[in-house]
């Protein structure tokens, strides 16, 4: 099915398109495409504009500074994925994005279309959850939103209706944390039908000192497993250590029901990728 007519717009610049999207009437954002564009063909969504950001300048790029790492909103999939930063300082972000759809949507399809989208089974809210993550938003002011105030529900997070993310901010790896991403996909979207990020730091004595694991896929929105964190922080992370604290991990999940399974077999597929990716991240961590 085609979509339904609508007018195209090419702004030049970050002002020039939070103009447009000031003054037109039903406007949407046009990124990577990935998300929007299947949704216009069924007719799921009918804007009567579009904001195209592609030759915005400015909003590309991935850089550290004072122990984080800046990437620019249109930073596409691949370019997350292909980071000498990120796969030196931050790799888990890197191999979360290499898990995302098939080489065509890691081609076209953009970081920050992707997390103001905030589909539920998408794989990188997981990650951003777990490593803290901060987004940058351009609208009247800029201001910085903290993750765990930006997924708000289904397909909704904290971007205002006259903003643009135009920044997401995540912090460089120290020694002794180790981070991994894990997920059961969809056989043919390549979704998350469970996946789970979790970063653990551990000191010399091999002691968690500090915990982040974020699940998507399960239920609504991606959450942060606060249980699984709790149980992790001032322990020794050895087999039992983990086992018990990914039994948490459906915890506070507002899990769903859906063609891929009950609530009772996905609240068993956060526990089992939640233990798989401590595991990892601990390994990780121990160098």
């Amino acid at each position: 099915m085609y979509p339904a007519a609508f007018e195209y717009h090419a702004p030049a610049s970050v002002g020039e398109a939070l103009k447009l999207l000031g003054k037109l009437d039903d406007a949407k954002i046009l990124a990577g495409g990935h998300s929007l564009i299947p949704m216009m063909k069924l007719r799921l969504a009918q804007p009567k504009h579009l904001i195209d950001l592609r030759k915005v300048p400015g909003l590309t790029g991935i850089k550290e500074d004072k122990g984080m790492i800046s990437i620019g909103a249109m930073s596409t999939h691949w370019e997350v994925e292909s980071s000498k930063v990120l796969k030196a300082k931050c790799p888990v972000v890197s191999e979360t994005a290499a898990m995302i759809g098939d080489p065509a949507v890691r081609n076209k399809g953009t970081i920050g279309g992707s997390l103001a989208h905030g589909d539920p089974a998408a794989d990188m809210p997981a990650t951003v959850i777990a490593l803290g993550a901060e987004f940058v938003c351009q609208g009247k002011k800029k201001r910085t939103v903290k993750v765990d105030a930006w997924f708000t529900g289904l397909m909704e997070t904290a971007l205002g209706e006259d903003e643009l993310l135009v920044e997401i901010r995540v912090p460089a790896l120290a020694k002794g944390t180790g981070a991994a991403y894990l997920k059961f996909p969809h056989p043919a979207s390549r979704f998350a039908v469970v996946g789970v990020a979790a970063v653990v730091t551990l000191d010399k004595n091999g002691t968690c000192t500090k915990a982040g694991v974020g699940v998507t896929g399960a239920g609504s929105k991606a959450v942060r497993a606060k249980g699984v964190e709790a149980a992790l922080t001032g322990k020794r992370l050895d087999a039992a250590a983990i086992e018990a604290a990914a039994a948490k991990a459906a915890d506070g999940v507002d899990v769903q029901a859906d063609l891929q399974g009950s609530v009772e077999y996905k609240a068993h597929l956060c526990r089992v990728f939640a233990k798989r990716a401590i595991e990892a991240a601990v390994k990780r961590a121990q160098g």
